[in-house]
Formats: C-alpha cells, sequence, structure tokens
C-alpha cells in the first residue's frame, strides 16, 4: 500500500502539471489568436486610411497633394509589414500554441491508462486481504489471489514508468516550447517595429517639409484672381449718364431760349409781316441744328 500512496502522488504532481500547462496554454492560444486579429484589423483599419489620404491628396494643392500622397505610400509599407507581422505571428505563436490542445489530450489519455491500472492494482489487493482474513487455510485460492495481485502491480508499475517518460517529455517540450514560442513573438515583433520605425522617420520628415506658405500663396493667388474677373467684368451704370443728360438738358434750354426769342419777335413786329417771316426763316434752322445736336 505504501508503493500505491508513493504512486498516487507521483500521479497527482503529474496531472497537476497537465493541468497547469492546459489552462495557461490555452489562454496564451486564445489571447495571441485575439492579438493577431486585432492586428490585422488595425492593419484594415490603416489601408482604408491610405486609400482616403490619397483620394484627399487629389483635392489638394500641388505641395499638399504631393506631401500627402508620399505619405500615403509610407504608411502602405507599413501595412505591409504587418501583413508580414499577422502571418508570421499566425505560423510562429498560434498554430505552436493549438499543437498543445492534441498534446494535452494525448497526455490525459496516459494518465487514463495509469489511473485504471492503479485502480486495478488496489483491487486485486483489496481481494487478496479480504480471502486472506475470510479464508486463511484456502492456499489455493489465496495463491491465485497473490498471482493476480501481483499480474496488477507488475502492470500498474509498467503504466506508472510509461506515464513518468510520457510527462517528463511532455514538460520538456513545454519549457522549450514556451521559451521558443515567445522568442518568436518577440522576434517578429522587433523586426516589425524595427521596420516600421525606419518607414514612420521618412514619413517624418515628408511632413515636416512640406511647404505650407508655397500653397498658400497659390490660394490667395486664385483667390485674388477670381475676385479681379470679376471687377473687371462689371461696366459701371453712371459713367456716362450724367453727361449725356446734362447734353441733353443743355440743348432744351437752349431750343426754349430761341423759341422765347421768336415769341417776342413776333409780339413787337406784328405789323411787319415780311419781316416776321424773314425772321423765321433765319431762325427755325438753328433750332433745328441745335435740337439735331442734342439728340
Amino acid at each position: 500500500m505504501n508503493l500505491i500512496l508513493s504512486r498516487d502522488t507521483q500521479v497527482k504532481i503529474m496531472e497537476n502539471t497537465v493541468t497547469n500547462a492546459e489552462q495557461y496554454f490555452g489562454k496564451f492560444c486564445s489571447l495571441m489568436a485575439s492579438y493577431t486579429r486585432k492586428t490585422a484589423k488595425l492593419r484594415d483599419k490603416a489601408d482604408l486610411l491610405v486609400k482616403q489620404l490619397m483620394d484627399y491628396a487629389n483635392t489638394e494643392n500641388p505641395e499638399l497633394r504631393t506631401t500627402v500622397k508620399n505619405f500615403a505610400e509610407e504608411l502602405a509599407k507599413v501595412q505591409d509589414y504587418r501583413q508580414a507581422e499577422v502571418e508570421r505571428l499566425e505560423m510562429k505563436v498560434v498554430e505552436p500554441l493549438k499543437v498543445y490542445g492534441v498534446l494535452i489530450k494525448q497526455t490525459r489519455a496516459e494518465i487514463k491508462k495509469f489511473n485504471a491500472a492503479r485502480n486495478k492494482e488496489i483491487k486485486q489487493l483489496e481481494k487478496l486481504e479480504k480471502i486472506r482474513q475470510k479464508s486463511p487455510s484456502d492456499r489455493h485460492m489465496i495463491s491465485q489471489a497473490e498471482s493476480q495481485a501481483h499480474r496488477a502491480s507488475v502492470d500498474a508499475s509498467r503504466s506508472t514508468q510509461q506515464l513518468e517518460e510520457t510527462i517528463d517529455e511532455f514538460q520538456k517540450q513545454k519549457l522549450k516550447d514556451i521559451q521558443k514560442i515567445f522568442l518568436d513573438f518577440v522576434t517578429v515583433e522587433m523586426v516589425f517595429h524595427a521596420k516600421a520605425l525606419e518607414v514612420y522617420s521618412n514619413a517624418f520628415q515628408n511632413l515636416e517639409s512640406y511647404n505650407m506658405e508655397k500653397d498658400l500663396e497659390d490660394f490667395r493667388a486664385k483667390i485674388n484672381i477670381a475676385s479681379s474677373g470679376t471687377l473687371h467684368g462689371t461696366k459701371p451704370v453712371s459713367s456716362t449718364q450724367p453727361s449725356s443728360t446734362l447734353s441733353w438738358s443743355t440743348g432744351a434750354q437752349s431750343v426754349q431760349s430761341t423759341l422765347q426769342k421768336l415769341t417776342l419777335v413776333e409780339s413787337d413786329e406784328e405789323s411787319e409781316e415780311s419781316q416776321l417771316q424773314d425772321v423765321s426763316h433765319a431762325k427755325y434752322p438753328q433750332i433745328r441744328q441745335v435740337a439735331s445736336r442734342t439728340t
């Protein structure tokens, strides 16, 4: 029984090792898969941003258009590196963690076999003890029970040895993999961020060198051209109107004055009909000439 208790202690440690790996590796796998998906979504959002920047650049002045397009191209390069990051995370981190789902299941199957062999051994030992108590003189039954208990103990010992080897290999592989998986994770991230930092540095320099004043001058020039075109195309209505009115008024007054003189001549010289006719022939041409000038 002391041997059985010793085996139980061993198996308990083995089971705890597998359970601990199942719990944490399962969480690692879930979190790293989510991390990879989020990175892919960030790549997609950045691709949309690149498209919007390109569309916007086509609406702006030359200097800003060139600057924004160059910035968008640099940002697109970062997304190419991010795509590589996603693929490497999937291959070097997520997939190896997924393997532990199958590996843990196989290890638990080995533990289950050991438990079955251990339970059989316990039953045979209990059976042997009962026979010894009930029939201490029946050597045949005792011998048979002892033989069965011995075979059960041998099977349990073999199963324990196999389980120890399985768990030892499992632990060795687990320790090796946890180191490699997260080394690969850090390497993937370092490569991405190193490349991204280089591209972002170029993008920063491109944005910093943007000549805002040149675009502002072009913009102001366009506004001035539009405003000057409106002023030159408008003809002032009052430019010729006053002089025209004045000429007509002056002409009208000249005609009226001449007519008044004619009326006085007619009233003063009614008796001299021949002279009035001479005056009329002399004055009316002047009136027509004045009227014709005024019109």
